[in-house]
Formats: structure tokens, sequence, C-alpha cells
């Protein structure tokens, strides 16, 4: 039995589908559900006993002390989190909650129970934190991509709290013992992604008419990772992953914004053609956010080197799966896309109009 945290969410439901199709081990589910956590994710797995849904609180103490007291699992995998930086800039707190104090009383609680365990179970269990790698700051254009090894520094209330996440994960495992494993992706794409990100928000746009908002001179460069490969690292390094160890997960995709939209622009001319005009007619671009990074880049060199794994996805293939995935799913989409998803989008993209 394993544990798994913020699996409602786009990766968190990616990796629970994953991990009860490559083998027969069950899961605990615990999700908060959030406006990014949605049930409907896990739609598949109504009627499949390996699966135990249950709502809750990463930071609810006694909720998690009594589920692992009820299900004993071997490891955790921790997805729990706030994790946009747009609405981080606009309300911090809630990333300060979830991600700092959410981790906290996780941490504290898992501690006690392994404390618990016999020697042999304590030796085996693990404690997977997933973060991102957002908490490197940002890159010059000609700099070598973010190592294991870069100092942390941060740049918006989304990734200080993250970073704040990591460091308790770390403290937990050099005072206390607790056998953990932290691992730092780049920007990950793919089915159940909710809409508040770029690759859906302009899928979902463009099939709208509605304008593609793009920040700044659209040349901020993200390193972009299909999320069935990361979901497969995650395996790996839950399998073969040393203690203590930090493991950066990417897609060696590294491209500007500007980029992704037109790729996203010219499949959809492909695939779902529109009379109106190419889709790249709406490419709009917009104020830059605050503090915005210019360059994130992952060095996967290590997890391929210590553990064997490589993603088995080019972004040309991905992002063609993740189109075609959000054009056969467009139910999906209209139920994720509610009168409270449109009214932030409205809010953070207002200047331009016509977007929400």
């Amino acid at each position: 039995m394993i544990l798994v945290t913020g699996a409602a969410g786009f990766i968190g439901a990616n990796f629970v589908l994953d991990w009860l199709t490559v083998n027969d081990e069950p899961v605990v589910n615990l999700d908060k559900l959030t406006y990014a956590g949605n049930q409907q994710n896990l739609t598949r797995l109504e009627d499949d006993r390996r699966h135990v849904f249950v709502q809750g609180d990463i930071g609810d103490s006694v909720l998690i002390e009594r589920l692992l007291a009820e299900h004993r699992p071997r490891a955790i995998i921790n997805f729990a989190a706030e994790s946009h930086v747009d609405r981080s800039i606009h309300g911090p707190e809630d990333f300060i909650q979830t991600n700092v104090l959410g981790t906290f009383r996780l941490l504290e609680a898992v501690r006690a129970y392994w404390a618990g365990l016999s020697d042999s179970e304590q030796t085996a269990f693990r404690f997977l934190h997933v973060s991102t790698d957002e908490v490197y700051g940002t890159l010059m254009p000609d700099a070598p991509a973010f190592s294991e090894t870069n100092p942390y520094q941060p740049n918006s209330p989304y990734s200080a709290s993250k970073a704040a996440s990591d460091h308790l994960v770390r403290a937990w495992h050099h005072t206390y013992g607790l056998p953990i494993l932290t691992t730092n992706c780049s920007n990950n794409y793919g089915p159940y992604q909710f809409p508040e990100k770029l690759i859906p928000l302009v899928i979902n746009n463009a099939l709208q008419g509605k304008p593609l908002p793009i920040y700044g001179d659209g040349q901020q460069v993200r390193d972009w990772l299909y999320v069935a490969d990361h979901c497969s690292a995650i395996r790996r390094v839950l399998e073969e992953g040393a203690p203590g160890e930090v493991y950066n997960i990417g897609g060696w995709n590294e491209m500007p914004n500007i980029r992704i939209v037109r790729t996203i622009c010219a499949l959809l001319d492909e695939l779902r053609p529109n009379v109106a005009g190419p889709y790249s007619r709406l490419i709009t671009y917009v104020k830059d956010r605050p503090g915005h990074d210019r360059r994130y880049a992952i060095d996967a060199r290590k997890i391929e080197r210590e553990l064997g794994w490589k993603p088995a996805e080019t972004f040309e293939s991905g992002i063609r799966k993740t189109v075609q995935w959000y054009l056969n799913n467009a139910e999906w989409v209209t139920n994720v896309t509610s009168g409270a998803y449109r009214e932030w989008v409205g809010k953070q993209y207002g200047r331009c109009k016509g977007v929400a």
C-alpha cells in the first residue's frame, strides 16, 4: 500500500492512473479537492478496489495519523501543493498554509508513524516529496542548466513556499533520519492539466476563438516534461533512489513560450481547422507578470546516470498527444472551467479584451 497526497490534481492523478496500470499495489488517495483537484480525473478507477479515495488536507494531523494507522503504507508520495505562480502573486497565504505548514504537519505525522515501525519496515519505508525547478530561481541565457547542487533562489511566493517545503523535508532526513527522496521537475504538460497553465489555457482559448495571452515578449524559456514521463521517473526514484538524495527530472525540451503557443496553433490548424483562419491570429501580448523568471532548464543527467531513467517522449510527440487529448475530452474541459475559473482568468488577463 502507498499513500499519495494531492492525487486528484493534474500530476497526482496521472501518477495514480499510471501506477495502477503498471502494478497491482493499492493506493490511498488523499486530496483536499480545491479548485484544481478533480475526482473526474479518476473516473476510470471508480470500481477499482485497489484505489481508496479520501477527501482531506495534509495539514489535518488527526486525519493523517488515522490514515497511516489504518492503511500502514510502505511509502508516501507527496504531490499536495498550491502550484500556480500567478495565483501565488494574488494570494500568497494559501501557498504558505499548504506548502509550508501542510508539509510540516505531514512530516511530523509521518515521522511518528515511521518511528513505530519495525527495523526492517523503517529501512524499506520512503517519503517522496515532489517539487519544482522554480526553487532554483532564474537562469541567464547562456548559463548551465539547473543541477541538484544549484543554490535555491526562489523569486515568487509559490517558489519560495516550495523551497521552504524542500528544506523541511531535507531537515527531517538529516535530523530525524526519515528516509526521504526529493524530486525537482520542470514544466509538466499533458492530460488533465487545469487550464490556468499555459498549454491547456492556449488550447481552450483557441478552440473558443478567444485571445491567446502571452506575457511580455513571449521569450521566457522553460524545459517541458510530458506528465507520463514524470510519473515513470517518480516510480523509478521510489524504486531505487538513495534516501536523502535529490533528483532533477527534466524533458530535455528547452524552448520559449511563444514557440510553444505557435506549435499548439499549428497542431490545431491541422487537427481542428477554423474557417476564420489560422489560430495564430489570436496571439495577444499582455503586460508581463511581476518577477517573471526568464529561463528555467533542468540538467537531468544524475537520474539517468544513477537510476537509468530518461524521458520517452520528445516535445513533438508529447504535445501532439496532449492537444489530441483536449480535443477528445471537451466535456472534461467544460466541467472544470466553471464560473469561478472564468472570473479568475478575467482578473489575471482582463487587460486583454475578450479573454474571459
